[in-house]
């Protein structure tokens, strides 16, 4: 696995010092494995988008979910998927990044119970025990919720279940789990025969966020590769949306292995959240999620949007 994750490091590193024209090779680095959130990416790929703009884009799943960021901070590819959350606090460990678009414009991230259980209101959760997988921005997302119905941290009981978030909750080894994506954590509880109900964080004292961006190394910004990249996105994105079972048969022909329930199912799910105007900044929702970030502490200080973002033309 090492030696892949290097020479997928290596390939995106020649790839990215060639010089910026139209037509060559432009390596795009995935925050996880091909899913349904990368459908307007894929749809990009298998319908011809990326390369009515004179693309060649290389498509790269990563072997470590957290480099994808650092590598393009370091020069080793050319854009990376990443997380609105991420974002500031990289930002705040001043990585040389910046945003310049937007992928899923909503949280998917939720808290999701058995719809049959104990926990109907958040307010239920009191002495009950949470799953998480990731320490961090989901225990501030946690608290901040909590807090909405006044409750704390130390209401509850914390246990780490690793990435076995469905699995947890439905063996009964936690009451409740963190972080579990709203379309796909939650659509497998009711294919394994075992509704879940979610709470949503911006429903319950989180600032809205984009669940998944796009980001660049912030001395690259002027690139022309990049304005081509997002209008075939944006291309993509309004196809997918006119075109969801054509855009779902080329998906699935390029990726076979995802021909199942579950990934059909989030496909659709998810339709809603793509952002239709990719390249569209809405600099109040950073400001004011940067706030609560600072808040949680989280993140040292509150910096200009502008220092992170880029508006490309």
């Amino acid at each position: 696995m090492k030696k892949q994750f290097l020479s997928l490091v290596l390939a995106a590193g020649l790839l990215a010092s060639g010089p910026a024209q139209a037509g060559e090779k432009l390596t795009l680095l995935l925050d996880w494995f091909v899913n349904p959130d990368h459908a307007p990416l894929v749809t990009a790929q298998t319908k011809g988008f990326f390369e009515a703009e004179g693309l060649d884009v290389e498509i790269i799943e990563p072997a470590d979910p957290a480099m994808p960021p650092k590598l393009v901070a370091a020069g080793q590819g050319d854009i990376a998927v990443s997380y609105q959350p991420t974002l500031h606090a990289q930002i705040d460990e001043e990585l040389p990044l910046k945003w310049i678009g937007t992928l899923v414009e909503t949280p998917l991230n939720s808290l999701i119970v058995l719809k049959d259980g104990p926990i109907q209101e958040l307010k239920d959760l009191k002495g009950k025990s949470i799953g998480f997988s990731v320490s961090g921005f989901e225990d501030a997302m946690l608290g901040q919720m909590l807090l909405s119905v006044g409750l704390t941290i130390d209401d509850v009981e914390l246990v780490n279940v690793n990435f076995a978030l469905s699995g947890s909750l439905l063996a009964g080894q936690v009451d409740a789990v963190i972080g579990g994506y709203r379309n796909f954590e939650l659509t497998q509880l009711e294919i394994e025969g075992k509704p879940g109900k979610a709470f949503f964080p911006e429903e319950n004292g989180v600032p809205i966020f984009d669940e998944l961006i796009y980001v660049v190394n912030k001395d690259k910004t002027d690139d022309p590769r990049f304005a081509k990249f997002l209008a075939a996105v944006e291309a993509a994105t309004i196809y997918l949306s006119n075109h969801p079972e054509e855009a779902w048969n080329a998906f699935i022909e390029a990726y076979p292995n995802l021909n199942d329930e579950l990934n059909r199912r989030a496909w659709f799910d998810t339709l809603p959240r793509f952002a239709k105007r990719p390249a569209a900044l809405d600099a109040g929702r950073y400001q004011r999620f940067a706030e609560f970030m600072a808040e949680a502490g989280l993140i040292s200080k509150v910096v200009p949007v502008e220092s992170y973002t880029a508006e490309i033309r």
